[in-house]
């Protein structure tokens, strides 16, 4: 747990550490001193001439002897005997001397205290996340993820600040503050008097009124806490404000707690200026004291001019250091109100142990031998609805169970519970002889393997999600050498410094040995295989044929690429399909590319040339009117324009008709509507920026698709013209912004379906995309890379939370990334909910048969969400109101007039 107080939660973290500073802070107190008493002895010495009877005079120059008892006087060093101006130059010297030793002194101890500040709030935020892992279940309904991750990250910020200066400051600045008060009651009794009288107005009164500051600093910080949960809320919830309509009830919310931050920040501004006020005032009325008093003793002989300007000069160190202890001592409650906060929020009942978490690379499979069972169980959540009453049920080892049971019924919490998800409040999961919430989660989550409805993705690839339920324990570490070394080094030993674990998140932690591999490429193979189970191997195909690869790691891509559209033309000329593509042919008009593409016949590879910006382009623009395209392409535009109106302007905006319109969006129709209207009273109306408009519309029109009958072969053409003299013209900066289509390259700016079509899909048939990925698997596995796409395909990025993926691809990877880990026991609950009765059927079926390939018996229990899917179990329980109502056989059930016989009729 973290201590309560901060300034001991800190000091038992790093005592070692704050020792060794507070040893340096007292070492570099003699230097500061010497560098105080220095000034007037240059003042009275050498400038005013004290000690120089005469221009010949000399003295001793750093002649170093004390006298010790019983030895009497000891010199080491007789010193330099130096005249007047001599003299002057060497204790300036000296001065600077101490300034530099000073200064040194403190990038010593800055820099350490920073990284001590560094090492601990690496410690604190470790600390908080390991808690969050440690949380029972139960806590994460009532916490906001915004909330959390924003006191990990912002809200420990200033402890990290803090922890170099908890034992430091207040020795270093204290240090300095006493010396220069000695100093300046060693020269002057009265004006130390008034200094010690100041400083304890400063220490007394600014403190108190500061304390109305960490008031208002903790409110401001409740506050921007909670907008930053509101803020994560609406993020989360985006689809119901649009679909209800009340994103200004939003903006109503989010204006009203920026004004309340506004005015507790404005204020802090207020109080901490009229503080500073206060405070400067003080400091200010020192130096008034000193010349007026000080100037008065100088001119009664009490006080010599050196003195006087050693005393001023006493004064400038004083100040600061004691401004910054005021600011220390604010800063630590400040702090430890910012602490307490965090902690309170952290401290919750039930957290789970660290020996319950503990890293183990030991295997789990065949451990326990006995079933997996509900004794007794009971489950109420924080309202006192009851989930399950006094349930018993068992998973033998082996057998497979369908769970009947509709919302409400209790079979979802069974699963979960049985899963360590949702804990009982009464009774017992046992796993063989041992009590489940027992079992180091080392065993428990790696013999039971849990997949349901909601399934979260990490931000990372399909690969890294599919793999993440096998990362458990490191297995191998990696072996470095050298400079690598050196680094892995310096990062144990500051993870060990900041009380992280000494983990390399690089090494190998899959045991690809327990899962039958001796590598990843090894164990790809039942990774594809479980993809296939779950029907999800043609969205990672269209995953790979819609990406851009990465031809530095994919390389036989690149060399097979003319072989592939080959193969795939001979193919499709074999299944007498060969008007599905039509190639890109120089020369000549693509009719299935839009406008854009055959003018440029190549990928822009700059945003200047694409189709969205290139009609802003000189050369570009220039070309096209000096060709008189420009006038014919207007008129393109504005004839795709009246059609599109007249067609569509009549419908809703999510009209399904508006998927076909792929050059205008439904708000761009009064905006076109506009122009012309303009057009129709008089050409000399529409403006360049009108044109511009107009002719981009015709750049994405494409004949087959559209069919208003727009392209004439005159037309067709003029476009292949330009694009030749368009290409043979281009300026020097624009030379490799054009990436021309080639039959014999690679296209490095195309996905890998472009690369392998080399055309475009014909219009003509439905059905013509089904058909060419049917084809072209084929041609794929001919060529000997189809498993390549399909790593390609899972190096697809899912996005936050797997939000670039659909509920049906969520719910897929889900399970695929449930069936590749080895466990005993399998719960799925309602895992292909997304899916239709079919799907779901052919899934269900081959995820079992996955399951007890190679022998393998696990057990299986699955909350079906069709009870006609019982016919594949050994098993089916039925839940109802929280309780089992029927458990048996498949055909026992069938005969008996019960609940499960009117499913299945039903």
């Amino acid at each position: 747990m973290l201590d309560p107080n901060i300034s001991r939660y800190i000091w038992t973290h790093t005592k070692r550490q704050q020792l060794w500073v507070l040893a340096v802070v007292a070492a570099s107190m003699i230097p500061y001193f010497l560098s105080l008493n220095l000034p007037k002895q240059i003042v009275n010495g050498p400038i005013q001439g004290d000690g120089f009877a005469d221009p010949t005079a000399t003295q001793t120059f750093m002649q170093i002897a004390f006298d010790l008892p019983y030895f009497g006087n000891v010199t080491l060093f007789n010193g330099v005997e130096l005249d007047r101006l001599n003299m002057l130059f060497a204790l300036s010297g000296v001065f600077l001397l101490l300034v530099i030793v000073n200064g040194l002194f403190k990038y010593y101890i800055n820099t350490y205290k920073g990284r001590l500040g560094e090492r601990l709030l690496r410690r604190i935020r470790f600390t908080l996340v390991d808690h969050i892992l440690r949380f029972p279940p139960a806590t994460f309904k009532r916490l906001k993820g915004a909330e959390i991750s924003s006191m990990v990250k912002d809200e420990v910020e200033p402890l990290g600040g803090f922890t170099g200066d908890a034992f430091v400051a207040p020795a270093l600045l204290g240090g300095q503050a006493i010396m220069a008060l000695a100093f300046i009651f060693v020269q002057s009794i009265p004006l130390g008097l008034i200094t010690a009288a100041l400083v304890a107005v400063q220490a007394l009164v600014i403190p108190r009124m500061r304390r109305r500051l960490l008031v208002l600093g903790r409110e401001r910080q409740l506050t921007a806490r909670e907008l930053a949960g509101r803020v994560s809320e609406i993020v989360d919830g985006i689809n119901t404000i649009h679909s209800y309509d009340t994103s200004n009830f939003e903006r109503a919310d989010i204006s009203s707690r920026l004004g309340r931050i506004y005015k507790i920040r404005f204020d802090i501004y207020q109080w901490k200026f009229m503080v500073k006020f206060i405070n400067n005032f003080l400091a200010s009325v020192t130096p008034f004291l000193f010349y007026s008093v000080g100037g008065y003793l100088a001119l009664q002989g009490r006080l010599d001019i050196g003195q006087l300007v050693a005393v001023i000069g006493a004064y400038k160190d004083l100040p600061g250091p004691l401004k910054e202890l005021i600011d220390w001592d604010q800063n630590r409650q400040d702090v430890q109100i910012k602490y307490s906060q965090v902690i309170t929020q952290f401290a919750v009942d039930g957290l789970i142990e660290p020996e319950i978490q503990a890293v183990s690379a030991e295997r789990a499979d065949g451990k326990f031998e006995g079933p997996l069972a509900a004794i007794n169980l009971g489950v109420m959540d924080d309202t006192g609805s009851v989930g399950l009453d006094r349930v018993n049920f068992s998973l033998t080892p082996g057998e497979t169970v369908a769970i009947i049971g509709n919302a409400g019924s209790g079979a979802d919490i069974m699963a979960e519970v049985l899963a360590r998800i949702v804990w009982p409040t009464q009774g017992q999961i046992v796993i063989g002889d041992a009590d489940l919430h027992s079992l180091p989660e080392s065993l428990s989550g790696r013999t039971i393997t849990y997949a349901g409805t909601d399934a979260y993705f990490f931000f990372g690839t399909v690969r890294d999600n599919l793999l993440y339920g096998l990362k458990h324990a490191p297995i191998t570490d990696l072996v470095f050498e050298g400079a690598d070394l050196t680094q892995r080094q310096w990062e144990k030993r500051e993870a060990a410094w900041a009380g992280n674990p000494e983990f390399d998140i690089n090494s190998s932690w899959i045991d690809f040995e327990h899962h039958g591999a001796a590598d990843l490429a090894a164990l790809m193979p039942s990774v594809y295989a479980a993809l296939d189970a779950v029907s999800l191997t043609r969205d990672m195909f269209d995953f790979a044929l819609r990406s851009n690869v990465n031809l530095a790691e994919h390389v036989e891509l690149k060399a097979k690429t003319v072989e592939m559209r080959r193969v795939l033309r001979d193919a499709l000329t074999q299944a007498d399909l060969n008007g599905l593509i039509e190639p890109f042919e120089p020369g000549t008009y693509n009719v299935e590319a839009t406008v854009i593409e055959n003018l440029l016949f190549g990928n822009a590879r700059t945003p200047e040339l694409m189709a969205g910006a290139i009609i802003s382009n000189p050369y570009f623009r220039t070309l096209l009117e000096k060709r008189g395209l420009a006038d014919t392409l207007f008129a393109v535009g504005t004839e795709v324009a009246r059609n599109a109106i007249e067609l569509f302007s009549d419908l809703p905006p999510d009209h399904p008709f508006f998927q076909q319109l792929t050059f205008m969006k439904p708000d761009d129709i009064p905006l076109y509507s506009m122009i012309l209207n303009k057009l129709d009273k008089s050409a000399a109306n529409v403006s360049e920026s009108d044109r511009a408009m107009m002719i981009r519309l015709s750049f994405d029109y494409i004949e087959p698709r559209h069919r208003f009958g727009l392209l004439s072969p005159e037309l067709m053409t003029q476009i292949v013209d330009f694009r030749t003299a368009f290409h043979e013209g281009l300026p020097a900066n624009l030379k490799d912004a054009i990436e021309l289509y080639d039959p014999e390259q690679y296209m490095v700016s195309g996905t890998l379906l472009d690369n392998m079509l080399f055309g475009r899909i014909s219009q003509k048939y439905r059905d013509a995309v089904e058909r060419i990925y049917t084809v072209a698997g084929g041609v794929l596995r001919e060529l000997g890379i189809y498993d390549t796409l399909l790593s390609i395909g899972l190096d697809f990025h899912v996005g936050a939370g797997g939000k670039r993926l659909t509920s049906v691809q969520r719910q897929k990877l889900a399970l695929a990334r449930a069936l590749i880990r080895r466990s005993d026991f399998y719960l799925f609950n309602r895992p292909l909910s997304a899916l239709d009765t079919r799907t779901q059927e052919k899934v269900l079926i081959a995820s079992l048969k996955y399951l007890h390939k190679d022998g393998r018996k696990p057990a299986v229990a699955w909350v079906i969400s069709n009870p006609k899917f019982a016919l594949f179990f050994d098993r089916v329980a039925i839940f109802e109101r929280g309780r089992v109502v029927e458990d048996g056989s498949h055909t026992e059930l069938s005969q008996k007039n019960g609940i499960f016989k009117e499913l299945m009729s039903a």
